[in-house]
This record gives structure tokens, C-alpha cells and sequence, in this order.
């Protein structure tokens, strides 16, 4: 099985060029057999591979953007999902491979049941439950941060202004008296 990054060549864009890098540069560091086909300079590449990335992974205008993966004929995915199984460390069974001998990576039951773009069923709704499961408790605790803190912010300046204002209208009371005193003195001393 033979693993087909498809890039552009001449692309005049930076990040495109980057992440062909850096799929190629993996596969290349890991020691995985790739081949790699130029969109840019063969039609019949360009065809075959806009035919065969599954509509639901087209972006909107239905261009898919290289590098795309493939593994023979099966698609594995674009950039990111290539980057996300890197991350996650599953990127043998995106790939649609056996890990190397002696690779820490084993292949469990839930991994044999790989979809065609090689996620994993299980990984793929669990990590989706968690994450909207995240967001929602993230959600009700920032709602629950901001109608506390709204609660704190609507009585704090309503005692710190008290506050002030008696603080305030203590140490002029005293800084009046103190000047009538003065006063007081000084006529008596010219009396």
C-alpha cells in the first residue's frame, strides 16, 4: 500500500506550501512510503484527485485545496485531519496502516473499525460528546461568572460610594473644625 500526498507544486501560497512541508517532512521523518503527485503540472492528477475527496470534506466552492492524503484509492483526509491524528497520535491507523514492529502504537478493537477517512467510530463521538459537552458547562459557568459578577459590580460601587461619602464628609467635618479652632486662636491672640 502506497500512501499519495497530493501537492502543488507551484502554489503561490505560503500556507499551502507549509503544510505540504509538513506532512511530506513527517511522512519522509517516520519513514512511511509516499508518493507524491503534483496537481499543479498534471491535469490528470488534479481530475482524479477533486473526483475522489468525499463531498462532505469539499470545502464550500468544492475545490479541495492540497496536500490531500490517500491511501490507494482511500481517502484518509486534508491537513487537518492529518495534523489532528498527528496530534492525537493515531496517525497509523489514518493512514489506513499497521504501526511499524516495535511501535508503542497497538492496535485496538475500536482502531480495526476505522472509517474511510481514518478517524475511528468510537474516538470520533466521544471526542465530539466531550467537546459539546465542554462547551456547554463552559457556557453555564460563564453565564453563572457574569450574572455574579453583574450582582457584585451593582452592589460594590453603591457601598463604596457610602463609604467614601462618609469617609469623605468625616474628614472635611474634622478639617473645618480644625480651621475654626485656628481661627478662633488667632482672634483671641490679637484680642
Amino acid at each position: 500500500m502506497v500512501i499519495k500526498v497530493f501537492v502543488a507544486t507551484s502554489s503561490g501560497s505560503i500556507a499551502i506550501r507549509k503544510k505540504q512541508q509538513e506532512v511530506v517532512g513527517f511522512l519522509e521523518a517516520n519513514k512511511i512510503d509516499f508518493k507524491e503527485l503534483d496537481i499543479a503540472g498534471d491535469e490528470d492528477n488534479r481530475k482524479w484527485m477533486r473526483e475522489n475527496v468525499p463531498g462532505e470534506k469539499k470545502p464550500q466552492n468544492g475545490i479541495p485545496l492540497p496536500p490531500q492524503i490517500f491511501n490507494e484509492e482511500q481517502y484518509c483526509g486534508d491537513f487537518d485531519s492529518f495534523f489532528s491524528a498527528k496530534e492525537e497520535n493515531i496517525i497509523y491507523s489514518f493512514l489506513g496502516l499497521a504501526p511499524p514492529p516495535g511501535s508503542k502504537v497497538t492496535k485496538s478493537s475500536e482502531e480495526a473499525s476505522s472509517l474511510p477517512n481514518g478517524d475511528v467510530v468510537g474516538e470520533v463521538q466521544s471526542a465530539t460528546e466531550a467537546t459539546e459537552k465542554a462547551e456547554e458547562s463552559g457556557e453555564n459557568e460563564a453565564q453563572k461568572e457574569d450574572s455574579e459578577d453583574s450582582g457584585n459590580l451593582a452592589e460594590s460601587p453603591e457601598k463604596n460610594t457610602e463609604e467614601i461619602t462618609e469617609e469623605g464628609a468625616e474628614g472635611e467635618a474634622e478639617e473645618e473644625e480644625a480651621e475654626k479652632g485656628e481661627e478662633e486662636q488667632g482672634e483671641e491672640e490679637d484680642s
